[in-house]
């Protein structure tokens, strides 16, 4: 019998845990004959029940673990300490809000056990139940990191999926700080099956993603995984100094041709606060790059354990 680690992330979901450990016991039954689950709940520092209902239960159902933390460390966080904590010869992560089908583990097994996979993942075919703008955003990220970045994201990619233990170890190697999953699940390679499916509302509770928090996210993601930013800043250093020797040549011709008029200040301020936008720009692309590095070499843990089963 394989074992299967289920990886759940929760932060403030104690209405949505009972309904999500019913539901996984269902898909269990329907592969009673070739797996058995361990379900590790992952408390993010949650300011309700979380913990409670994960003891809870643990008391009733000895499969299930939890892990809690000291405080509010990320769901990157979380997915990292539930991963280092799994035993399965496969691992999922799965969010707790039912938002990914359990249902599709069933298939996702089949995919690495039958056809050879290391690893079936997800990704949403329509983003029904959100707002354009949000959606609009989304597409733009994914189009804009797969531009910049050497490592493919695919569109509409879940962090739900399953993994085999050599993919999962493979990933615990990357000892990084500051970790963008989605961008890792994809680095260290290994054979993927993606699996569609449409976008799922959330069964109860509300969701702690607000737009600016998924902003900073896909900084970080791009940051993580590209370079080509401080390239870009680079680049608009050099154009800027070929504009600026195009202007002193074209003040020199002008003052020998036609004199030395005294010209207006508007332009000439709205020349000097363009380049020191662009300044400002540059100077902050260095400083995003710099903060990461400065997190990295304090070595800090990545997340802290308040309690664990």
């Amino acid at each position: 019998m394989d074992l299967i680690s289920i990886v759940v992330p929760c932060f403030n979901e104690q209405e949505s845990m009972p309904i999500f450990y019913n539901e996984i016991n269902k898909i269990e039954k329907k592969m009673k004959d070739n797996a058995n689950f361990e379900i590790i709940f992952v408390d993010d520092g949650s300011t309700d029940n979380t913990l409670q209902v994960a003891r809870n239960l643990n008391k009733a159902d000895k499969k299930v673990k939890y892990i809690s933390f000291s405080r509010n460390f990320g769901k990157e966080a979380a997915m990292l300490a539930g991963l280092e904590k799994s035993k399965g010869d496969y691992v999922a992560i799965v969010d707790v809000d039912l938002q990914d089908p359990p249902s599709l583990l069933v298939d996702m097994y089949k995919g690495i056990v039958n056809d050879g996979y290391d690893c079936v993942a997800t990704r949403r075919s329509t983003r029904k139940g959100e707002s354009k703008i949000r959606s609009f955003f989304a597409k733009k990220f994914y189009s804009i990191i797969n531009k910049l970045s050497k490592t493919e994201i695919v569109d509409g990619a879940r962090d739900y999926r399953l993994m085999t233990r050599q993919m999962v170890n493979s990933i615990l190697s990357l000892k990084e700080y500051n970790r963008f999953s989605k961008g890792i699940f994809s680095w260290v390679g290994f054979r993927t099956k993606w699996i569609e499916y449409e976008n799922v509302e959330r069964v109860a509770g509300n969701t702690s993603w607000s737009f600016w928090s998924l902003f900073l996210y896909a900084l970080e993601g791009i940051i993580a995984f590209s370079t080509v930013p401080l390239a870009i800043a680079s680049i608009l250093g050099f154009a800027l100094f070929i504009l600026a020797l195009i202007w002193v040549g074209f003040i020199i011709v002008k003052t020998l041709l036609w004199g030395d008029p005294v010209g207006g200040y508007p332009s000439m301020a709205c020349l000097i606060t363009f380049v020191g936008g662009i300044q400002l720009f540059c100077t902050g692309i260095l400083g995003q790059y710099l903060s990461k590095v400065y997190l990295e070499t304090k070595k800090r843990p990545i997340y802290l354990v308040k309690e664990e089963i």
